[in-house]
């Protein structure tokens, strides 16, 4: 049975956009349907004044894949676009794809949390989310993104791109 799963998809290194176009693509090769996906939304990284800025999107997809399959599918869509990883976090990167929800399950493993954890402190996550998905109850936090996004304390400006 398919679940429905929220994905970040971020980039600010290369032609972001086209990235995460690409990645859209993969998606729904490998992951699942796509049933919505925010506009694409641009900001600065996130706790680093000197990196590029970010080009986030939420893609919402059904998936019949567990939610550990789910994770190690990403990665190798990660990979695949140009992704490497070397153990630091916060830093630049071609392509980056968090799963925020995964229908309304809490799922605490050493390398997967869901939901994610830093959703309701980062405005990059909570503005495209809440496009196409504003009245979606986070299952730990008992309340709704929008509400979550009011609450933020989060100052970073979040600029939708327009196409």
């Amino acid at each position: 049975m398919s679940k429905p799963v929220f994905l970040l998809l971020g980039s600010n290194m290369g032609a972001s956009e086209k990235l995460l176009a690409l990645a859209v693509v993969e998606i729904k090769k490998s992951c699942g349907v796509v049933e919505s996906m925010s506009a694409l939304y641009r900001s600065q990284a996130w706790g680093y004044e000197d990196q590029s800025d970010f080009v986030n999107q939420v893609v919402k997809i059904r998936t019949g894949l567990a939610p550990t399959d789910l994770l190690e599918t990403i990665l190798g869509i990660e990979k695949s676009l140009g992704r490497e990883r070397d153990g630091r976090r916060w830093q630049s990167r071609l392509l980056d794809i968090d799963i925020l929800f995964y229908d309304h399950q809490v799922i605490d493993l050493p390398d997967l949390k869901i939901p994610h954890p830093r959703i309701a402190e980062r405005n990059f996550t909570l503005v495209p989310l809440m496009e196409i998905a504003r009245d979606f109850l986070h299952p730990s936090l008992g309340a709704t993104i929008e509400e979550l996004y009011l609450q933020c304390a989060d100052t970073l400006e979040v600029q939708k791109i327009e196409c």
